[in-house]
């Protein structure tokens, strides 16, 4: 019971009345009262080591009456007269009825000489008005009456038993079921209630009275046969007897109160607790993935084969595709619930969660920071190392070819060199030895260009860093070495031959022409069949049309060469209108070139038929690059409409908690919607995604046609589903506050009008003139002082702006009640009986186990001279539930 009600004066006029009548009316009642009264009595007269047994006869003389009000109240009255006559009696009869009177209890038709002469029904009224006052006057529920608190904290008490409904302070006892139910509600164990029956009034009458008698120290004031017998048993006297219940059980009523709060309070610091752990996992959780990611995005060793780069930029996609969304999430969900714990600790009044050193909100920040770095330049590197891998296969396929054509041409040539057939030639035939050495010098020099390719080409692969370019540098040293070697044999031949050149005087002009003539143009052949098969790598359009018009070149040539093939075959078919002229037999090959006119037709023919399909390749080419045009126009179209639609949503949801309406219910509810909406647009980003990759795995690293890349969208995604969540969370926190704090939905509107009316920008924040404002609109007198204190409370980082949510803190503090460390306090003492220490087996008993060992675990020692060992202290136990400590 927590309040107390003064019995007015007219209440106990009216009792009194009433016992009157009902005297009068049943005086079976007399035996009743007269019972229970006497008992009553004695149940303190005994603390004074006294007892009356005839009421009305033992308080005559004064003495008795005045020290039962000396015990019951733990007042002293006045000294008592010692003498035996009549005036004496009265005199201190009457000074107990001053006392009675002395608390506020006006005695109708009661007076000393009444008593004194021993009148049965003024005596009874007498005790009866001395119970109310005494007994009965304190016990108030819910601010009643004392008589309606005493039936209803009856009714409450005994509400869950079959058979009793206590509606009165007759009837509704006289089968001693209620009684019974009392009992066994407090103390369970002294009453086996399911074994009663309601047909033996008696036996459960008697199992109360010496139950209650044995074990509660409530002496027996009741008769079971006159309760059984009577119609109607006497009020007053089951009052008086259940009230000694009540007085018994109070201070269990009172220890469950205390009990209950500190569980609730315990409660709250668990909860939050778990959720600091929570914290604390999921955070060591996502560092550690960060951890363990960073370094296999920081490896930048690359691999020798465009096939195995490939698979590591395949790697890459999976861990963007499949293994970094779901940390996105958990990264998400973790400041959510960071945030969601720092709002029960401040509605619960708990200190602020500091997480271990290296998991803040803002470590993890960092951390994901650093990792979208390194991400970043993963894969710039990866490219960059495809493009590079690319470019030496290019290379070096180019090299196997150009190689394969120069070591085809030289095969036996050293060996031709080498030869001394002009030791026993003829004079003609040294003639003809030394102009076909000629033509194998002209050939050799024209031969030098593609020597000097193919250094060039393994030069560059050597500054690639070509993973096989020991192979190339062997096979190109094999080369060169060779080369030198045919330019020293030439020498030498030369030099053979210009010994012996003046042995001969003559020589055939027309084959040596053919000769001069026929090997540049047979080289230019050459070149150009090479030039048609050549291999090429473009990216862009512009790139295959370059080479298109290098070949439009190449054929507005052909008429030249057509000339110059003309007039080379000229040369043959002169020859051979002089032999038949001057009748020569010409026998044999041209003995200054290897090369015969059919050798040229051949070669003619075949580089005719090169042209058209060199036209095709172009064609192709070009048909190639337009695909990837189109991709790169396809990817530009999409995400020139995601990427705007991406911050036009970030903007709308900057907005959105500010400009929704209605209730955070339905504020929730269209924010979910919200949230659905942008969820439903995913499928935009996977195609994207999707051209993104047909992009990537056709070479194409570059787009004109917009200027949004595929990690501009991806980051831009990421941060919009981020900020929808955290919206969702706010108004989350919002529910709660108002939930936990008692705030009506009216008042939370309240306070959003007057926010958004003030928040001048319309950016969810108020400057401090405006929030000065705002709050004069509500009510507040505000002087600098205070107003400079309230900004620290809402402004504690001194950033110049005040929030929605550091807005509705303040708001909720102000109109909301909390729960102190002083109230803990209160009840912990009500538990450890008003001492300043609190023992184990007092938890124990007092409160569940889980509660009880969370208290032992915690609470530290209590330091006092008149502490039994291993009492612990409460005090500083309840303080540090609701300040800096690690509780």
């Amino acid at each position: 019971v927590n309040s107390y009600t003064m019995t007015t004066t007219e209440e106990y006029m009216t009792q009194e009345d009433s016992w009157d009548r009902d005297l009068l009316l049943d005086p079976a009642w007399e035996k009743q009262q007269r019972k229970t009264f006497t008992a009553w009595c004695n149940s303190h007269l005994r603390k004074a080591g006294t007892q009356i047994e005839n009421i009305e006869e033992d308080f005559r003389n004064g003495l008795k009456l005045m020290l039962l009000l000396e015990v019951i109240s733990g007042e002293r009255l006045p000294k008592p007269d010692k003498g035996k006559m009549r005036f004496h009696k009265i005199a201190n009869v009457n000074k107990a009825l001053d006392f009675i009177s002395s608390k506020g209890v006006k005695l109708v038709s009661i007076g000393a000489e009444e008593i004194v002469d021993g009148n049965v029904k003024m005596t009874l009224g007498m005790i009866w008005t001395i119970i109310l006052r005494f007994a009965i006057q304190d016990i108030s529920v819910e601010e009643t009456s004392a008589k309606e608190g005493l039936l209803l904290w009856c009714q409450r008490k005994t509400a869950p038993y079959r058979n009793v409904n206590v509606q009165n302070f007759h009837i509704s006892w006289k089968d001693g079921l209620a009684l019974c139910a009392l009992i066994h509600r407090h103390r369970p164990d002294l009453i086996d209630y399911s074994k009663l029956r309601k047909d033996d009034p008696i036996g459960n009458l008697n199992t109360a009275f010496e139950v209650a008698e044995k074990y509660l120290d409530i002496p027996k004031m009741l008769d079971a046969d006159d309760i059984v017998n009577t119609p109607k048993p006497d009020e007053k006297a089951i009052m008086t007897y259940v009230s000694c219940f009540y007085h018994a059980f109070a201070g269990a009523e009172q220890a469950e109160t205390a009990a209950n709060r500190i569980c609730k309070v315990l409660a709250v610091n668990q909860e939050n607790e778990k959720l600091m752990e929570e914290y604390e996992k999921l955070a060591s959780e996502l560092l550690e993935w960060i951890r363990r990611t960073i370094p296999w995005l920081e490896n930048r060793v690359a691999e020798q084969t465009m096939h195995a780069m490939q698979q590591k930029l395949e790697d890459f996609r999976d861990y963007r595709r499949v293994h970094k969304p779901p940390k996105v999430q958990e990264k998400c969900q973790l400041e959510i619930n960071f945030n969601t714990l720092q709002t029960k600790l401040r509605l619960s009044n708990r200190p602020a969660f500091m997480p271990s050193e290296g998991k803040m909100v803002s470590d993890i920040a960092n951390a994901w920071k650093g990792l979208e770095q390194v991400e970043k330049g993963y894969e710039e590197w990866l490219l960059t190392e495809i493009r590079r891998l690319e470019r030496l296969d290019h290379l070096a396929e180019k090299f196997k070819q150009k190689s394969t054509l120069h070591e085809s041409w030289t095969t036996g040539k050293e060996e031709l060199l080498s030869q001394k057939d002009y030791e026993s030639a003829s004079l003609m035939e040294i003639r003809a030895l030394m102009r076909k050495h000629e033509a194998f010098e002209s050939d050799l020099a024209a031969h030098q260009d593609r020597v000097e390719q193919i250094a060039a080409i393994a030069q560059e692969l050597n500054e690639l860093d070509y993973y096989d370019a020991a192979t190339i540098n062997a096979r190109c040293q094999g080369i060169c070495d060779q080369w030198d070697n045919l330019g020293t044999l030439t020498q030498k031949r030369r030099e053979s031959l210009e010994r012996v050149e003046k042995l001969w005087e003559t020589i055939d002009q027309l084959y040596l022409e053919f000769a001069k003539r026929a090997a540049p143009f047979n080289n230019w052949m050459d070149g150009a069949m090479e030039d048609l098969q050549d291999m090429f790598i473009v990216h862009s359009i512009e790139e295959i049309q370059s080479l298109i018009t290098a070949h439009d070149q190449f054929k507005a040539t052909l008429p030249e060469a057509d000339k110059e093939r003309m007039a080379i075959m000229g040369i043959h078919n002169e020859i051979l209108k002089i032999a038949q002229t001057y009748g020569i037999k010409v026998v044999g090959e041209n003995p200054y070139t290897v090369l015969s006119p059919q050798d040229i037709s051949n070669k003619w023919e075949a580089v005719k038929q090169l042209v058209p399909m060199r036209d095709q390749t172009l064609q192709e080419e070009v048909a190639r690059q337009q695909s990837n045009e189109r991709l790169r126009r396809q990817f530009g179209a999409q995400a020139n409409i995601i990427g705007p639609w991406i911050q036009t949503k970030m903007e709308e949801i900057s907005h959105v908690s500010i400009d929704i309406a209605g209730s955070l219910e339905e504020q929730m509810s269209n924010l979910k919607t919200y949230e659905q909406n942008i969820i439903n647009y995913k499928s935009n980003i996977d195609k994207l995604e999707g051209d993104h990759q047909l992009s990537q795995e056709g070479l194409i690293f570059d787009n004109k046609h917009t200027n949004y890349t595929m990690e501009h969208v991806r980051v831009g995604w990421e941060q919009l589903l981020t900020t929808i969540a955290r919206t969702i969370n706010e108004v989350e926190n919002q529910i709660l506050t108002r939930d936990a704090k008692g705030i009506s939905q009216e008042q939370l509107n309240e306070f959003r009008a007057s926010f958004n009316h003030f928040d001048r920008k319309r950016n969810g924040m108020m400057d401090p003139d405006d929030f000065r404002a705002c709050l004069i609109s509500m009510g507040y007198d505000l002087g600098e002082v205070e107003f400079a204190r309230i900004m620290t409370l809402v402004d504690p980082n001194n950033t110049g702006v005040v929030t929605f949510q550091a807005f509705i803190d303040f708001m909720t503090r102000e109109t909301a009640e909390t729960d102190t460390a002083e109230q803990v306090m209160a009840s912990f003492k009500i538990l450890a009986s008003d001492k300043m220490y609190i023992t184990v087996e007092e938890l124990r008993r007092e409160l569940p186990p889980e509660q009880a060992e969370y208290c032992i675990s915690r609470m530290t020692k209590y330091i006092g001279g008149d502490a039994p060992p291993g009492a612990l202290d409460y005090i500083s136990f309840s303080s540090a539930l609701y300040g800096e400590s690690d509780l």
